[in-house]
């Protein structure tokens, strides 16, 4: 069972059995522009904050907390799930629904409730997972000009979005899903993030031999994405791998369906950016693969362009483990709009 869900009915029904409260401001906030929804969602919940709470949910853009991010389970700043109300959490799931697409938000209200499988899979899960340890956070003050952004992140989901004068940016965004296939029980069959998987393997999977051998760049895969948790996206060296150009056609159809699988995660102005960006790079993106290319088999690629990287992982416990992210070298953080934002605050200043 995949996570590639085609109407507005299944993905309501997959976020009701999991959250019920999303599926009514899903629809609400779809309707709206991403900044003006973020906005007032953002206000909304924080808003329904008591003293205690709102401390530990806000932080000013300048915090050093701003690009501190962790996609494995340890401990967090920001306010849990666990520590709101009924009204709160639905509003702080608003918040998240308000920067994603139905099938990002799909996904990533699944990734927390995986937590309850790997509490029932694990001798001590009940202790270490859990699907409201999800921690919301905002960075400066909330409006659809000025600068600010939002963080939603626990295990196996990490989500930052900045905004600067109705502008977007929402990177890094990492997806991640433990297990990737769950075995057994009454949800034995899901995969959260099939089509990051498949379609990966298809891509290789279609390469001749020649092209393969460009493509693989390690035998066996890392274990785990190699930009982790950096601050800074950064690969050492030169692009490799294989690069677009030399693809056939179907083979260059396919990475871009897994391209636009990352981009389609996000709300629409972050997928536009996302896609306009693979426009933008035209021939200067690189496919590389490591590991072996049949199901089951540790395995991770990366596509990686002078604008962004993605990068899928999926070696940990037997292969059955996925990380997977879209950094910006640039923009991760907001940093390509905050740092017009402080340099005209600055230039302002001078003025004065």
């Amino acid at each position: 069972m995949g996570m590639h869900l085609h109407t507005r009915r299944s993905i309501a029904l997959q976020l009701a059995l999991v959250f019920p409260s999303v599926a009514r401001f899903m629809a609400a906030y779809a309707q709206k522009q991403a900044v003006p929804a973020m906005a007032g969602a953002a206000k909304a919940f924080l808003d329904s904050l008591w003293k205690e709470q709102r401390e530990k949910a806000t932080f000013k853009l300048e915090d050093d907390e701003h690009s501190t991010w962790f996609y494995t389970p340890v401990p967090r700043k920001g306010l849990p799930l666990r520590e709101m109300t009924s009204g709160q959490r639905q509003l702080a799931l608003a918040l998240l629904s308000a920067g994603l697409s139905q099938n990002g938000l799909a996904k990533s209200t699944t990734i927390m409730s995986l937590e309850d499988v790997l509490a029932s899979m694990e001798s001590n899960g009940v202790n270490r997972r859990d699907p409201d340890g999800y921690f919301f956070s905002v960075f400066g003050d909330p409006s659809e000009k000025g600068a600010w952004g939002y963080r939603v992140e626990g295990h196996h989901l990490s989500l930052h979005f900045n905004i600067r004068d109705g502008h977007l940016s929402g990177a890094p965004s990492f997806f991640g899903t433990n297990p990737a296939k769950v075995l057994e029980g009454r949800r034995k069959g899901l995969r959260v993030l099939s089509r990051e998987e498949d379609l990966g393997r298809d891509l290789i999977q279609a390469l001749n031999p020649e092209q393969r051998k460009t493509a693989v760049v390690l035998a066996a895969a890392p274990r785990d994405i190699l930009s982790e948790h950096s601050r800074q996206a950064a690969l050492i060296g030169e692009p490799n791998g294989i690069q677009i150009s030399a693809l056939n056609a179907a083979q260059g159809d396919t990475l871009q369906t897994l391209l636009h699988e990352y981009c389609d995660n996000m709300t629409d102005e972050i997928a536009g950016f996302r896609r306009d960006q693979i426009r933008k790079v035209g021939n200067h993106l690189w496919f590389a693969w490591a590991g072996g290319i049949q199901p089951g088999e540790p395995h991770y690629y990366r596509i990686q362009s002078p604008e962004f990287l993605v990068e899928f992982d999926d070696t940990q416990d037997h292969a059955n483990h996925i990380h997977s992210v879209w950094r910006d070298f640039r923009g991760d953080f907001g940093r390509d709009l905050l740092a017009e934002h402080y340099q005209d605050s600055h230039h302002h200043r001078v003025r004065a």
